[in-house]
């Protein structure tokens, strides 16, 4: 048997420990690198200190954003508010309502009559369009109407899932979050209200 001096020992053990750390390292990066397919996905590429923790969402090209501003129910009447907003350098110009589809779970049409205007759902959204021009970083607003009512017990009531809009015909489309069902009943159709300039 070979006897070590105090000093060598302490050699022995510091070598030991670094092996065991720079093991126990390299395994770690390797699991956070998504080697395992049901752990965390890969980390993202480090930001520089001069990046911001929340970064301005990419301009789509169509030079518009559309988002939901959340919903209102009330007596069977659901409300969804609509927001655009021109996130590009140069001026964007609206004339008339936002065109709106409907999907099922499996993100397919549901088969609805979009009523501009609303008046055969409810009233106070019959303005007609007027022409707007939206700067950068201006907004327009609209509202998705509809009631969630069954007129016919034979009828088969309809949900639906998803919710898309388009800022006029032609124009690409963005989905928007429903908060919610589209609970349309049996009614077999949607309103909603011309794009005006926000005014807050």
């Amino acid at each position: 048997m070979i006897s070590l001096g105090t000093a060598a020992r302490r050699r022995v053990i510091a070598a030991v420990a670094a092996a065991f750390l720079l093991t126990a390292c390299t395994t770690d990066e390797h699991r956070d690198a998504g080697g395992d397919p049901t752990g965390p996905p890969p980390p993202r590429p480090a930001t520089t200190p001069s990046a911001s923790a929340d970064p301005v969402p990419e301009c789509p090209a169509s030079g518009v954003r559309i988002r939901s501003t959340g919903g209102d129910a009330a007596m069977g009447l659901r409300a969804l508010g609509l927001e655009l907003v021109n996130c590009a350098d140069r001026p964007y110009q609206l004339n008339g309502y936002p065109v709106v589809w409907v999907l099922n779970e499996q993100r397919k049409p549901i088969i609805l009559r979009v009523v501009n205007g609303a008046k055969e759902i409810t009233s106070g959204f019959d303005q007609p369009p007027q022409p707007i021009t939206l700067q950068k970083g201006e907004r327009a607003v609209a509202t998705v109407l509809w009631r969630n009512l069954v007129t016919d017990p034979t009828v088969v009531a309809t949900a639906g899932a998803y919710l898309t809009i388009a800022p006029a015909a032609g124009q690409p489309a963005e989905e928007v979050d429903p908060h919610g069902p589209v609970d349309v009943g049996n009614t077999g159709r949607i309103g909603v209200s011309a794009w005006k300039a926000a005014t807050t």
